[in-house]
């Protein structure tokens, strides 16, 4: 059983919130974890399914069901299938408000957010849980080209062969297109999602030109945002801003877009192994992708915001986490263990005066180079330099 970082504040957030929801794309482990806390919650629990019938059947008068049990926790998992269930939940709560009532699972959409957010507002606290991050999967440095390579999925990761991890992620990504997200929600025909998630797979880590998707899918460009909004809502991509305070140089507007998983991103990009990967033009666009996850989900604090910068004269720095508009960190992202400091690099320090600047690689000694950079691997750098950056928030 992998230990998912989260729990310790799942376990605070319970001693507090009358509910707690967690949310996270399909198959990253949600039902699993949640079983883990059923073993630790001190008072009773009932789990239900709302994918299983007989669990369905349960609630066939939810109100009476969930007065009848307001000693227990009850955990629903898969929420999404009854959205109607929000505003019970509120009332069921103020009729005895006492923390760990319920826990909800689920696969967001805009519309299951929106209802829950207005219907539970003050009494429910969200984590989000992706799938495996690095220093979940692993003990240690040496499997990271796997986890890499795979993605985080637990069923893709654990997977004995990386032909199975590949079987997987192809089911994987066929039902999501076929039935989960237009479960959510998204009125896309599967052709056009799939069309649209390798588009977005393929441009992973580039500038995000809707104008140019809009053409290729033959829709608006408002309606080409809609759905690439969506798809950031359903955890699958990442949408990086660029950063523009405190600066009055001419900047990029638009975001850079990831796929979250590097695993997905692999296979719709069909790279099926990790020679593959090797020597793949892409490569160095993935690391990057690899890179700005597992440090986006290693800052567990609202506080700190990542982007990116870059101006139209070409001045560019790969991540800046920031805090308001002080920059903490500025990190310029290179795959290969002999990184050299490029002029666009060093301009963008100028500008910004970031507390402190690295180069993470994939596996580099750690060292100090000219102008403080620091250059290190991106397991140090999780390990040994994130949580000082972010201080006792991290």
């Amino acid at each position: 059983m992998i230990q998912r970082s989260i729990t310790s504040e799942l376990i605070d957030l319970l001693d507090f919130f009358p509910a707690i929801g967690i949310i996270g794309p399909r198959q990253c482990g949600k039902t699993t974890l949640v079983k883990q806390l059923m073993k630790i919650i001190d008072k009773p629990t009932i789990y239900i399914d709302l994918e299983s019938h007989s669990d369905i059947i349960k609630l066939t008068e939810p109100e009476h069901f969930f007065l009848n049990n307001m000693d227990k926790c009850i955990i629903i998992d898969e929420i999404q299938h009854m959205p109607e269930l929000f505003p019970l939940l509120r009332s069921v709560i103020d009729v005895k408000r006492i923390p760990s009532r319920f826990i909800i699972l689920g696969s967001a959409s805009p519309t299951i957010m929106r209802d829950s957010s207005e219907s539970l507002a003050g009494r429910i606290a969200y984590k989000e849980l992706s799938p495996f991050n690095l220093i979940e999967a692993s003990k240690q440095q040496s499997n990271i080209n796997k986890h890499w390579f795979r993605g985080g999925f637990p069923d893709s990761y654990l997977a004995k062969t990386d032909k199975n991890s590949y079987r997987w992620k192809d089911n994987f990504i066929t039902t999501y297109i076929e039935r989960d997200l237009p479960q959510l929600g998204l009125d896309l025909s599967s052709i056009s999602i799939r069309k649209l998630w390798m588009m977005l797979a393929s441009d992973s880590g580039n500038l995000f030109n809707a104008a140019s998707y809009s053409k290729s899918l033959g829709m608006s460009v408002y309606t080409v945002k809609k759905y690439v909004d969506f798809l950031e809502k359903a955890f699958l991509i990442h949408s990086l801003p660029p950063f523009s305070l405190n600066t009055n140089k001419r900047l990029v507007k638009s975001p850079k877009i990831y796929i979250r998983d590097s695993g997905i991103s692999h296979f719709l990009n069909s790279i099926n192994s990790f020679e593959q990967l090797e020597g793949n033009i892409k490569i160095g666009a993935s690391w990057e992708a690899y890179v700005v996850e597992q440090i986006k989900q290693s800052i567990n604090d609202s506080n700190y915001q990542l982007y990116f910068y870059r101006t139209h004269n070409g001045t560019e720095c790969d991540l800046l986490i920031a805090r308001g508009i002080d920059v903490v960190a500025a990190i310029e992202i290179k795959y290969t263990n002999a990184p050299k400091i490029t002029k666009g690099f060093t301009i963008s320090l100028q500008d910004l005066k970031p507390d402190q600047s690295f180069v993470i690689t994939h596996s580099s000694d750690d060292y100090i180079i000219k102008n403080d950079i620091r250059v290190c691997s991106l397991w140090d750098f999780l390990n040994k330099y994130l949580k000082g950056i972010i201080g006792s928030s991290f």
